[in-house]
């Protein structure tokens, strides 16, 4: 835990402020990296990813539920300097979002091939849509734990660790979208399922960095 009632407020403020604004801006890196790469394939290809993000648009609303309330109740306990309860309410934040993510998943795979045809205007670019989205779901599912966790740490004072990770994440994913989607170096190219991949696989290991 970092103590913020020693030292001057206006820094406290100012610092964590900026950390919070980089980290939620490294959030929505995520789309806008895979939407980067994949505008290579084609319009149909921009047109299928771009309607399956407003999908993510709303799982980052979501998320912040969790967020803001976990980063509020650790950030009274710690105040209080009791750690038991900063405890309490940081697991409990973490078994709320567990089940967001899963609630998240299985909402996704049912019904988002449903949504995304809906919002696209041909068959092309419905498949296209379809495809990112059924790969990039295991990453929607993970921003719930993984906003949870960071909240927890915020509300602790903790925020460098946070923003630190979510940059190794981002340049992940910009070094794995190429090499899944187009195939560079395997032969192998996955197309939009390939973007929805880097972001997932990304934010897997970054999930898995944070918890340990």
């Amino acid at each position: 835990m970092r103590d913020l009632t020693q030292g001057p407020i206006a820094n406290h403020l100012l610092g964590m402020a900026a950390f919070i604004g980089i980290s939620l801006v490294f959030q929505t890196m995520y789309f806008i990296v895979d939407l980067y790469f994949v505008s290579r394939l084609g319009s149909a290809a921009v047109a299928g990813v771009s309607a399956s993000g407003n999908v993510f648009f709303l799982a980052l609303a979501a998320s912040q539920l969790i967020s803001i309330g976990a980063m509020a109740t650790v950030s009274q306990a710690v105040g209080k300097k009791d750690a038991s309860e900063a405890n309490l309410y940081s697991d409990q934040a973490i078994s709320m979002s567990l089940l967001f993510g899963a609630v998240m998943l299985a909402l996704g795979y049912a019904f988002g091939g449903a949504g995304v045809d809906a919002l696209t205007a041909d068959a092309a670019s419905a498949a296209a849509g379809r495809a990112y989205l059924f790969a990039f779901l295991p990453q929607l599912a993970l921003m719930f734990p993984v906003a949870a966790m960071t909240s927890a740490l915020r509300g602790a004072g903790v925020t460098m660790p946070t923003m630190v990770l979510q940059t190794a994440t981002i340049l992940l994913n910009v070094a794995l979208a190429p090499v899944l989607i187009a195939g560079w170096g395997t032969g192998v190219p996955l197309g939009t399922a390939g973007a929805g991949w880097a972001s997932s696989i990304s934010a897997a290991l970054g999930t898995i960095a944070l918890i340990f």
